[in-house]
């Protein structure tokens, strides 16, 4: 029932961003006597009284990236992200942090409000003119922008930078027990994947950036975590509940369980694998099916666990490895593991592979597998998801700064966040965030992306800037 309101509020608090969105464009190129803005705005205070009936009272945020309704972050698809990031541009260009509607408004309060709102881009001081003409409705209250505290964001980055560390700590541990024959439980295991997932619904852009960290010396246990958090922030897009991205995380966090079996000299022989060696690596999906069955007792969750360790090499078309006799279709999970399992190999440094591939030329490599090794439409999902340039992935701009992909931008995805850490003269700074849709007074962009860069070659780590 409490899940049902929460979809129902959420879905209403879309309603008044797309309303406000809409009528703010039309009230842009029209004057109010028209008809489409007269609609609009009937729209637009029907939206807000029906909310005021509900909740009392309704505060419109801005805080960082994200809208939120009383305190409540809004959720939205792909389908409205046009006009959350007009909303988003136009709310930072007036400095204005919040639009609280604390009784029914009418016509004339929204037309007010339209009105000094649009009026306000034409002010040096474009938040005092919306609060003074506002000033005399008592029905609808704004006030300024704030910028998130630091130690706010430093708090998040921190939390979630122990999530990841407790979860490759976990991984880590539990692969010794294993080995060892030590009795082992999965509890642990559960509560740090929920708190993934619940990382994955907040703060998405953060946990990938985490996932793009890669340590040479801890490889096999931050594979397995990288896997799980890119698995769950794919299942996410693909409409999966919580109970179900808790599970797959769960099954990705031990889908290479099997190289237990491997011995170390050959999982840690810094040359290619030869023949022989080639052979035993390619049992260990068998032996990760078979570990998983007699970790605990025999369940769903154990038996679909045990399937996904013995295909995730299988490839779409089945022509990976362990050799089956009959043709069947993958699990959708073992699809979704075999896109981020791959990823995260092909971009991180090995024993056997110390030149690891950039980020934007492991998705062309994956491209070229589309339909074979890999489901093209959950690959489709992922390059979506990671963007043209995935978080990680070193740059040159047109600046002559060097920096790296921080952040996506589903909107413009040749232009996504960049943490410069090399400016213009050659000099190595602390990490300043630039954005590349900002445009000089020409209404050309100031910097553009000229090429990709390889972290290997230049002997340089990202890792300190996204910790």
């Amino acid at each position: 029932m409490k899940n049902n309101q929460e979809r129902e509020i959420n879905q209403k608090a879309r309603d008044l961003l797309n309303q406000l969105s809409a009528l703010l464009r039309t009230s842009q190129i029209h004057d109010t006597a028209n008809e489409a803005v007269i609609s609009g705005t009937d729209r637009l205070v029907s939206v807000v009284n029906d909310l005021i009936v509900s909740q009392g009272s309704v505060g419109l945020k801005l805080r960082g990236e994200y809208f939120y309704l009383n305190d409540s972050r809004i959720r939205y698809t792909l389908e409205h992200l046009l006009n959350f990031d007009f909303l988003t541009r136009e709310f930072k260009k007036r400095e204005l942090g919040s639009v609280i509607f604390s009784s029914s408004v009418g016509h004339e309060d929204i037309k007010r409000f339209i009105a000094a709102f649009i009026s306000s881009s034409f002010s040096q001081e474009p938040f005092d003119s919306i609060e003074k003409k506002m000033s005399e409705v008592q029905s609808v209250a704004v006030e300024k922008l704030m910028k998130i505290v630091e130690t706010e964001s430093l708090d998040t980055r921190k939390m979630v930078r122990k999530t990841y560390s407790n979860a490759v700590t976990y991984t880590g541990d539990i692969i010794r027990k294993i080995r060892a024959g030590e009795k082992v439980s999965l509890k642990t295991a559960k509560r740090i994947v929920a708190s993934m997932v619940d990382q994955i619904v907040e703060e998405e852009e953060l946990l990938l950036g985490m996932a793009a960290i890669k340590n040479y010396d801890e490889y096999t246990y931050q594979h397995s975590v990288n896997v799980s958090i890119l698995s769950m922030a794919l299942g996410q897009r693909l409409g999966l509940n919580r109970k179900m991205l808790t599970d797959l995380g769960m099954m990705a966090l031990f889908h290479d369980i099997g190289k237990i079996n491997v011995p170390n000299e050959i999982l840690n022989k810094p040359a290619s694998f030869d023949e022989e060696e080639w052979k035993i690596i390619r049992k260990h999906p068998f032996w990760g099916a078979k570990a998983l069955l007699n970790l605990r007792k025999i369940d769903e969750f154990s038996v679909k666990s045990a399937i996904i360790a013995f295909e995730h090499h299988l490839n779409f078309d089945l022509s990976g490895y362990p050799k089956i006799r009959s043709r069947f279709e993958l699990d959708f999970f073992s699809r979704i593991i075999s896109v981020a399992d791959w990823y995260d190999a092909i971009t991180s440094a090995r024993v056997y592979t110390r030149n690891p591939l950039p980020p934007d030329r492991a998705l062309s490599v994956m491209l070229e597998n589309s339909g074979t090794r890999l489901d093209p439409l959950i690959l489709k999902f992922f390059i979506n998801m990671v963007g043209i340039f995935p978080i990680g992935t070193i740059v040159m701009l047109n600046t002559n700064e060097l920096g790296f992909v921080s952040g996506t931008n589903q909107l413009f995805l040749k232009r996504p966040k960049i943490t410069v850490i090399i400016d213009r003269d050659g000099y190595r700074i602390d990490g300043r965030v630039v954005d590349l849709t900002e445009k000089d007074e020409k209404g050309e962009y100031i910097r553009t992306i000229i090429k990709t860069v390889n972290s290997a070659r230049y002997k340089m780590t990202i890792a300190r800037y996204l910790q």
